[in-house]
């Protein structure tokens, strides 16, 4: 593909104000190798569409689709709950998959069901729990507790939301030692009751504090669960608003059975000038 003259075709959608630009990808027109930097360029706010992510949608034989996932920073990530969730919708709306569907991550397979502008998705890769980890942070500790849910996160539970330096406190511990290579996502949340909480993400790739984030919502509701503070469904208020529902078994120490519910809402739908991203 000539990246100078081409024009593809996107969507913009989000999941609580967690922002993704989707292109049907079935047709090869990006390189694999400059997906990175288109990545990059389409998430910028400045100087492209503006995204917390890019999602292409690609053939499977394993599935009904796969995706590749891009980080606004260009870093590809191996699952993210509110991109999945958008990604579900739009194929059911293209045809690319019917209402219960499956779909290829770096994760593995995940399954998704869409009814109108809801989607509910199934998530696996849910292990690696370490519970109160004392982080080293700013001349004190915090207290965290560490699992994946596909991605690696870090939940952090506070008194106060609104008196948290998201931004500060969450790259410090994203990048902190003891989450390396990797990195971490980092969730603070505050309890309201045994069947909700709120939370606040920083989130690694976007390297900033983003409205939503779906596989952050699972890991905060999760966490809570496993201290014995909430139990299923958990309602997990956003800070874009929008109210996500995790649904879990919990059998002992392990999850089963882990879904997030909630609207993927479509933005616009236009051409990406790529002479302009290139």
């Amino acid at each position: 593909m000539d990246l100078e003259t081409k024009r593809i075709p996107f969507y913009k959608m989000h999941g609580g104000g967690n922002d993704f630009v989707l292109v049907d990808h079935r047709r090869a027109l990006v390189p694999e190798t400059e997906q990175p930097r288109f990545a990059r360029r389409v998430c910028a706010r400045q100087v492209g569409v503006g995204a917390d992510g890019l999602i292409l949608l690609e053939g499977s034989d394993r599935a009904d689709f796969r995706w590749r996932f891009y980080n606004a920073d260009g870093s590809e990530a191996e699952m993210c709950g509110n991109g999945g969730r958008c990604a579900a919708r739009l194929a059911v709306m293209l045809g690319i998959a019917p209402s219960q569907l499956s779909f290829e991550t770096l994760a593995g397979i995940m399954h998704a069901e869409v009814k109108d502008r809801e989607v509910r998705l199934e998530l696996t890769g849910i292990e690696d729990v370490r519970l109160y980890q004392e982080i080293p942070i700013d001349g004190q500790k915090l207290t965290g507790h560490f699992l994946k849910v596909g991605v690696p996160h870090v939940v952090v539970p506070v008194n106060d939301l609104e008196q948290v330096p998201v931004t500060f406190w969450g790259k410090i511990v994203r990048f902190h030692q003891m989450f390396q290579p990797a990195g971490t996502n980092v969730n603070f949340i505050n309890l309201q009751g045994a069947k909700a909480l709120e939370v606040r993400t920083y989130e690694r790739g976007v390297e900033d504090e983003t409205l939503a984030c779906g596989t952050g919502a699972v890991a905060s509701a999760l966490i809570a669960a496993r201290l014995g503070h909430v139990e299923s469904p958990v309602q997990v208020n956003t800070r874009g608003g929008e109210i996500l529902t995790v649904h879990f078994h919990l059998q002992g120490e392990t999850f089963k059975d882990v879904l997030l519910e909630g609207e993927a809402l479509v933005v616009c739908q236009g051409e990406l000038w790529v002479d302009e991203l290139k």
